[in-house]
């Protein structure tokens, strides 16, 4: 009896032992299952994560660009227009009986402050009805110049404004306190009055009055309407035509980097102690804001581009992933028979999807760097990376993997075992 009962329980208790235990998928087997896929089609894997190795690379390099670019904005405005001081001739109360309130040694005033480099008194002159300009021993002569303005300036402003003489050389205190009649012009203006070269000694008539060139300047850093102009000395201009008319004087103030403000609060007081109303000095405007919106639309514009080749890469990832499953059905009805669940199918190819996001995340965190880093040094600036970024590009590479994947392991999870052995 005990051999028939055992003859009659055993089947049924291996029956319910085997319905009991169901197949499991341990991590190792994950990991070692998704990396043997990944290798086994080396060129299709590579191609695959290509898609995201140039998003995330795009990503990297954009962002970094953009703090870079930024940076230098940042640098630019501050050497430029944070040190720069105007002080406009207001006159006061006096305006009427007072046509130029800066004294004759302004210049000299205004180097004593501290941190400033270099500064200079200026103002368009009024010429008479029919006064022209033309030059000698060269020049047209047909009063196509007519227009051309003329600049009174001491040397004090050709030192601020810091052109770029091509030929000759600027006027300087010496020219100022001998009221020498000298004149420096821009190379466009050179051309349009038929001036070349400096060895024929040209002079320019201003009406019936004649300035020697001495220099011509093809560029300037600050005040770019002198390329337009004639300049000439101060005290020259004051001699021949008198003191400003149409438009009141001004000053041109260079400073150290850093130094603008104090030299702007300073410099009514230093120049006219005696009547420091006559004068108001104009600090450079705060850039913040401008800096400030230009990095947030750059920003904008580069995020939105690199999000662009992120969705490029997911697209190329679940495409590949895709047809990779259309390829392994008989191979995923293989291990459904051998008891694989919808669920290990699901995590396999979901494995492999994010295994790829992640190499290609990584290659790209590095692409991305070498570019930023490339094109900084390539223009001699100090490139700019927020670790942040860095540390969180791989996981966007994974991101970008899994979210792949997501479809393409569904359509695995769903084939049935019979009919993927069929084929």
């Amino acid at each position: 009896m005990l051999s028939r009962h055992r003859r009659k329980d055993v089947p049924g208790a291996v029956a319910r032992h085997h319905a009991s235990v169901r197949s499991r998928f341990s991590l190792s087997d994950l990991a070692s299952e998704a990396v043997a896929g990944i290798l086994q089609r080396p060129a299709r894997s590579a191609l695959t994560s290509l898609g995201t190795i140039l998003g995330v690379g795009a990503f990297i390099a954009v962002l970094g660009l953009t703090g870079t670019a930024a940076a230098q904005i940042d640098t630019r405005f501050n050497r430029l227009t944070a040190t720069e001081v105007t002080v406009e001739d207001t006159g006061g109360r006096d305006a009427d009986r007072v046509p130029l309130a800066f004294p004759k040694d302004a210049d000299r005033k205004m180097a004593h402050v501290n941190g400033v480099e270099a500064a200079g008194v200026y103002w368009k002159v009024r010429l008479a009805p029919g006064e022209s300009v033309h030059s000698s021993p060269v020049g047209d002569g047909n009063g196509a110049v007519s227009q051309t303005p003329v600049i009174a300036a001491s040397s004090g402003v050709l030192s601020a404004a810091k052109p770029h003489f091509v030929q000759g050389r600027g006027y300087d205190t010496f020219h100022d306190a001998h009221n020498q009649s000298v004149a420096v012009i821009g190379s466009s203006t050179a051309a349009r009055l038929g001036i070349s070269t400096l060895r024929t000694q040209p002079a320019l008539f201003i009406g019936d009055t004649a300035f020697t060139v001495i220099g011509i300047f093809d560029d300037t850093k600050r005040m770019p309407d002198l390329l337009l102009s004639i300049i000439v000395p101060r005290t020259t201009a004051e001699q021949v035509w008198g003191p400003p008319q149409d438009e009141r004087a001004k000053m041109l103030i260079s400073t150290k980097l850093g130094a603008a403000s104090q030299v702007a609060h300073e410099a009514a007081l230093a120049l006219r102690p005696d009547h420091p109303e006559y004068l108001r000095a104009i600090p450079p405007p705060n850039p913040k804001a401008l800096r400030n919106a230009v990095s947030s639309d750059l920003g904008q514009l580069f995020l939105l581009l690199s999000i662009v080749c992120l969705v490029i890469g997911a697209v190329g990832i679940a495409n590949t992933t895709l047809v990779a499953v259309m390829e392994r059905i008989s191979e995923i009805g293989l291990r459904r028979a051998l008891g694989a669940r919808a669920c290990h199918i699901t995590w396999q190819f979901l494995t492999e999807s994010a295994a790829l996001g992640l190499v290609g995340g990584i290659a790209g965190t590095s692409l991305g760097t070498a570019a930023v880093v490339g094109v900084s040094l390539h223009n001699e600036w100090t490139p700019v990376l927020d670790p942040a970024t860095l540390a969180s590009a791989p996981a966007i590479g994974l991101a970008t993997g899994l979210l792949a994947g997501l479809y393409p392991s569904w359509r695995a999870s769903r084939i049935q075992p019979v009919e993927a052995l069929r084929r």
